[in-house]
């Protein structure tokens, strides 16, 4: 079983004609643009984004990228992806699943994995960076006190 996120966010996209084959059918490639928007919705949720990366000293390559297709997406159809925090402490994973917005069929199931590399020497860091972990802690802190409605 999926282990499920702790903090989401969700993008709709619908399918461009540039994004299909000559059967109306998104080319597998593609579907890594969808995760890529929707992974950029959730690091700006989380206040960490590529441009917060960079800022603080540290890329965050992808070294490892799983699809599973179940359905293929075609041309003009209305999806939802969603993208959730799996893990933050030592390198960064989410899990994506990309659905039909208007029935809710999962067609397609992907998880990424990065981790930080030091721009001043591209050293590969072995946990994830203070200020990464800081800047999670802190957005899952402010979305719990929201559920509950306590305030600081």
């Amino acid at each position: 079983m999926r282990t499920k996120g702790v903090l989401a966010a969700e993008i709709d996209v619908t399918v461009p004609f540039f994004d299909v084959d000559s059967m109306d059918v998104v080319w597998h490639g593609h579907y890594v643009k969808y995760l890529e928007i929707a992974r950029c919705a959730l690091l700006d949720e989380l206040g960490h984004n590529y441009m917060r990366m960079k800022e603080t000293g540290y890329v965050w390559p992808i070294i490892d990228l799983q699809l599973r297709y179940a359905r293929a997406a075609r041309f003009g159809q209305k999806l939802t992806v969603r993208a959730e925090l799996v893990e933050w402490q030592n390198r960064l994973k989410i899990h994506y699943t990309l659905s039909d917005a208007v029935t809710g069929e999962r067609l397609t199931r992907a998880s990424t994995i990065q981790v930080a590399v030091k721009l001043a020497d591209g050293e590969m860091q072995l946990v994830s960076p203070a200020v990464f972990v800081d800047d999670v802690e802190h957005r899952l802190a402010a979305s719990s006190q929201r559920s509950t409605g306590s305030h600081p």
